[in-house]
Formats: C-alpha cells, structure tokens, sequence
C-alpha cells in the first residue's frame, strides 16, 4: 500500500514494513523500516489486507485464529494507526476475516468483506458485506452470523440483534476478498458508484462457490442488485482462477488479480 509521500508500505503476519520513496530508489532500494512488530503472530487468517483511510490513518485488520472461537480482545477486528505505528485504536470488532476494504467517494464511509465461518453446512453462514457506521461498531463474531444466526456453541444467551448486520448477506463460502468502488467512465453509466469485489471461492463446499468477480449495485445504502461481472473461473467443479482483489485504473479499465493462475487481468469495455 502507497501513502500520499510515496513509501510503500508492506504486511507481514505480526509486523507492517515501509520502503521509503520507493518509486524514486527502484535501483538501489531503501532498506526496510518497521512501523511496528506489535501484531499477532498467528498465521490462521493472518494475512493481511492494509491501506490508507481519508483520515491520513494507516487501516489493518486482525483475523480469528481459528475456523470458530472466541479469542479475545487482540483479535478478530480492524484498527488503525498514523503513519509511523503511533496511536494504534480500534475501530471495529467482532469481525472474522476482513481482506478487503474501501472507503465511499460519496461519503468517505467504510465498506468491507467479512467471510463467514465453516463447519455449518454448504449453504450456512452467508459471506457479508458491511459498513462501519461508527468507531467501536460490532459486526458478531464468533457469537452471530450472516446478522441473524445465533453459534451453536458460542451464540447461548446472545441476541443477533446487539450487533451490526450485514448491509447484503454475500453467497455462503465464496471467500469474499478485495472491493472498490467504481468511479470511472469507460464502462456503462450503471457501474458508477458501484462495488466491485473478488470471489476468491470455496475450499470445502460439496459444489463449488465464489471463483467469480461480483458487481454490488447501490441505491444509498440499499442494494439492489448483486451480480457476476467476471465467470467461469472454474467449470465442471476444477478451478483454473481464484480472483484476489480489484483495482480500477485512471483510463476506467479494471485489474483483477489471480493467485491460482499467478496472472493479473485487464478488464476494459468497448460500447
């Protein structure tokens, strides 16, 4: 993730590292720097997606360490930091695998992927989309699912209704992962303002899901529509892709990245 001074800032595991002015020492390299080693260490759902708010505040998410438990206080939420690692606050709890974020244009409101837990049944809890409405939201996790599923094991004597729903339930199992909002011009007038997000897919579902790009058609807050953009990255139940994350260009085309394939795609439109 690039800051507006040019650095490139990197995730690892447990730390966050910066290159400095990257792009004008491309021949001789800054050494890297660590902004800060204080994150945990597990590697289940330890990857990370960073990136840089409106605020000017560096945003990380921090992923259960598990399919299903209840890990505490230095788990399973978003926080956010200055530049160099100082004032590290939370923004959002009860958040199982968040690897994707964006902020609105019109708003400046955050979007994000979470992706639901397994061992429920194929179809059994949704994916979801969610916007954070204010700093210390809880969006249930490992205690509700989808917004109105109770755990089986960690659900006894909570109420869905203490924590923040999804704004859409996304398909079951897809592994929802990087979004944008699309504000360019050379696709149609229908996909300004809409999300974009990478359906990377299922890994144990009887039949497959995911493996797909998806558009999220919004009207304010409402969604009206959710639908593939891209298809077909696996047939007949074997996976050639898995899209990653999106990114839309300044000509209005879009990349999509593939770790399966090891490839990044160039979407453009022609009328």
């Amino acid at each position: 993730m690039r800051n507006c001074d040019g650095d490139l800032y990197i995730s690892a595991v447990s730390r966050i590292l910066v290159l400095r002015d990257i792009e004008h020492h491309l021949d001789d390299p800054p050494k890297l720097e660590v902004i800060t080693d204080k994150l945990p260490t597990e590697t289940h759902h330890g990857w990370k997606f960073i990136a840089f708010g409106p605020d000017g505040k560096l945003y990380v998410p921090i992923g259960a360490p598990c399919n299903i438990c209840d890990p505490g206080l230095d788990h399973v939420k978003l926080i956010r930091m200055n530049a160099d690692g100082s004032d590290t606050q939370t923004v959002a709890v009860g958040i199982r695998n968040s690897v994707g974020f964006a902020w609105r244009p019109s708003s400046n409101e955050l979007w994000f992927t979470d992706n639901g837990r397994d061992m429920m049944g194929d179809d059994m809890p949704s994916d979801k989309l969610n916007k954070l409405s204010h700093i210390g939201e809880n969006f249930g996790y490992p205690y509700c699912h989808q917004g109105d599923t109770l755990d089986p094991e960690f659900g006894k004597s909570k109420n869905c209704e203490d924590y923040t729903p999804p704004v859409p339930k996304l398909d079951a199992h897809v592994a929802s992962l990087g979004l944008r909002f699309y504000e360019g011009k050379q696709f149609p007038a229908s996909y300004q303002g809409a999300l974009i997000i990478a359906e990377h897919g299922s890994w144990n579902r009887t039949k497959k899901s995911g493996y797909r790009v998806m558009t999220v058609r919004l009207d304010g807050d409402k969604v009206v529509s959710y639908e593939p953009l891209i298809d077909g990255f696996q047939q007949n139940e074997q996976a050639w892709g898995r899209p990653v994350d999106v990114q839309p260009m300044p000509d209005g085309s879009l990349l999509v990245s593939d770790d399966l394939a090891g490839a990044v795609y160039r979407v453009t439109y022609v009328p």
